[in-house]
Order: structure tokens, then sequence, then C-alpha cells
């Protein structure tokens, strides 16, 4: 038998590469398999909509089942008309807007020329917000226009929806800002 210089380079490398993943601890037998049990399986599914741009894309929640309620996986939502199960980065990561330790869970206010925030209850944001709408209502209040047409407006008070709702929040939201007088009333979807 006749061999070459070539024909001895290849046999002898192919001989030393086998010899390498052999040693490398590779088995080649038939592995058995285990299945895992999916952190998803005892959750509660609830459908959602992304908070973060104007597109809308559908989410699933799974929250725990013990008792806590705390979210556990956020995917999305295969049904969905918008991104059909997909998400962006930003969408990826609406886990951390709810679980994150950093995340705000009561009012703060600061003064006008104060450097400090500080915390204050839910009763005086919440009364304060509605006397500084209300005192903006009645300062710009108009009951007729210059024709002397009859118009309950107020144009001094402007609102921009958040993506954040859903077509039914979205009807409740811009009914009670119509009811106050709004004319200036815009949604984010439309920005």
């Amino acid at each position: 038998m006749k061999v070459t210089r070539r024909k001895f380079i290849q046999v002898s490398g192919a001989a030393a590469a086998g010899l390498a993943v052999g040693s490398l601890g590779f088995d080649l037998s038939p592995v058995k398999a285990h299945a895992q049990m999916l952190k998803t399986q005892y959750a509660k599914e609830t459908t959602t909509i992304c908070c973060y741009c104007a597109v809308g894309c559908g989410a699933i929640v799974h929250t725990s089942k013990r008792g806590d309620g705390r979210v556990i996986n956020i995917e999305g939502d295969p049904d969905h008309v918008i991104n059909r199960g997909t998400l962006c980065a930003k969408g990826a990561s609406l886990s951390q807007l709810v679980e994150n330790s950093n995340r705000l869970t009561e009012p703060k206010y600061r003064a006008p020329y104060s450097d400090q925030w500080r915390t204050v209850s839910w009763d005086w944001a919440l009364t304060q917000i509605a006397q500084r709408v209300k005192g903006a209502r009645d300062a710009t209040f108009q009951r007729k226009n210059d024709k002397g047409q009859v118009v309950n407006r107020t144009m001094g008070i402007a609102s921009i929806g958040s993506a954040a709702l859903d077509n039914e929040e979205c009807w409740t939201y811009q009914a009670l800002l119509r009811a106050i007088g709004l004319v200036y009333i815009e949604h984010q979807a439309r920005i």
C-alpha cells in the first residue's frame, strides 16, 4: 500500500482529533432525558397590555397562586392581534416594572423652591390633585364663547392618555374629562 505524505497527514490529523475529542469526556451513548417542571405550571394567567409605548402589545402575566400574588413570569401573548407573542426589549422587561425593590410605592412631594422630596400620604396627595384641578378649571372655565354660544369648557387643562389603558378604560377616562369641561383630550397612540 502506497501512502503519500498528504494521505499520511490527513489520517494522522483525523486520528489526533478523534483522540482529543474522546479524551474530553464525550460519551456518545444514548442519554436519558428528564422533563423539567415549568415555573408557570400552577400560576394564574392574566392577559394585559404593555404600558411602555403606544403600540399596545399584548402580554401574559403569570402570578403565584400561593397567596402572595407575586409576578412569576411575563411573556408576549401569541393570540394578541398586534404583537402575536413578540415583545420588544422594554416589553420583555415588564416584570422589572412590578418586581423592583427600587419602585416607589408611596407618593412623594417636592414643595416649590425646595430641593428635597418628602413622603406624603395618599389622602393628602389625592386631595391636592383634586384641589388643583378644581382651581385650574374654575379659573379658566368658559360658559359662553365670543359669539355668545354656550360652550361650558375649560381651556386651562389638557390631558394626554396612556397606552397602558385599554379601550374601556380610555372611554371612562375621557368621559370624566369631558364632564369637567376639557377640550384638549389626546391619547399617546395618536401623537
